[in-house]
């Protein structure tokens, strides 16, 4: 019998958000795996095995659900937002680079909804010309690489997502990337704080980026830094299409 591994973003939070693509995976899956908050975000049911993990296990997560799919398994493997947007599709894909022997396996990659991309929806249009995004995180790169990506970002005038901006384990790193855009010249840029988005505890903030304070964010956070033309119009932020 042949399994099958299915990568599937769950989206920013809210169910209406997931896809019905996604949706129809998790019907016939008989195992999810993932960190376990997002696999607490899907029902259980009779005939479907969870088995929900730490967030620091995403090799060994890979490995457990490519072995799975190889027995026979219907496997997902959850993430929220987008699972190739500093997810669990890239992880999959390196535990599979070494175990050739899966590598005929079924596997499918579903796209979901980012936070990146709910965040500039519920604020209006910040990534309407050009964007980049950046992972905070310096678990799995060192800080220099960070701070050389954001100067650069800065300088090329790209408005920024920034990802997992700062954690208990990690509470001075925001702090230092505010900073570094400081001393890039993007203090008077306007920035976005979109806490928990589509969740009942969804919070947006806008503010000069020369007003930003480190604790404005947590982990649940998503910062989206504008362009040098980024502008308010009412209650909304959008870049203009138009470059300068």
């Amino acid at each position: 019998m042949t399994g099958t591994l299915t990568i599937a973003g769950l989206g920013p939070g809210d169910e209406a958000l997931v896809t019905p693509e996604v949706s129809a995976a998790l019907a016939v899956a008989t195992d999810i795996l993932g960190y376990a908050p997002y696999v607490a975000r899907v029902a259980p049911r009779e005939g479907l095995t969870l088995h929900p993990s730490d967030n620091r296990m995403e090799l060994q997560r890979a490995s457990d659900a490519l072995l799975l799919a190889s027995e026979g398994r219907h496997v997902v493997m959850v993430s929220s937002g987008d699972p190739g947007v500093f997810a669990m599709a890239s992880a999959v894909f390196e535990a599979l680079e070494a175990s050739p022997h899966w590598q005929g396996l079924p596997i499918r990659v579903l796209p979901g909804v980012t936070a990146m991309l709910a965040a500039a929806a519920r604020a209006g249009a910040p990534l309407g010309h050009d964007f980049c995004a950046i992972n905070l995180s310096d678990n799995l790169k060192p800080w220099p690489m960070i701070e050389k990506r954001l100067r650069l970002a800065a300088e090329a005038d790209f408005a920024i997502a920034m990802y997992n901006p700062r954690s208990v384990s990690r509470p001075e790193g925001f702090g230092r990337a505010l900073a570094v855009l400081k001393e890039a010249g993007c203090g008077e840029r306007l920035v976005i704080f979109a806490h928990a988005v589509s969740t009942p505890e969804e919070r947006i903030e806008t503010v000069m980026l020369r007003e930003a304070r480190p604790e404005m964010a947590d982990m649940r956070t998503l910062v989206i830094v504008g362009n040098s033309a980024t502008r308010r119009v009412g209650r909304w932020v959008y870049a203009p299409r138009h470059a300068r």
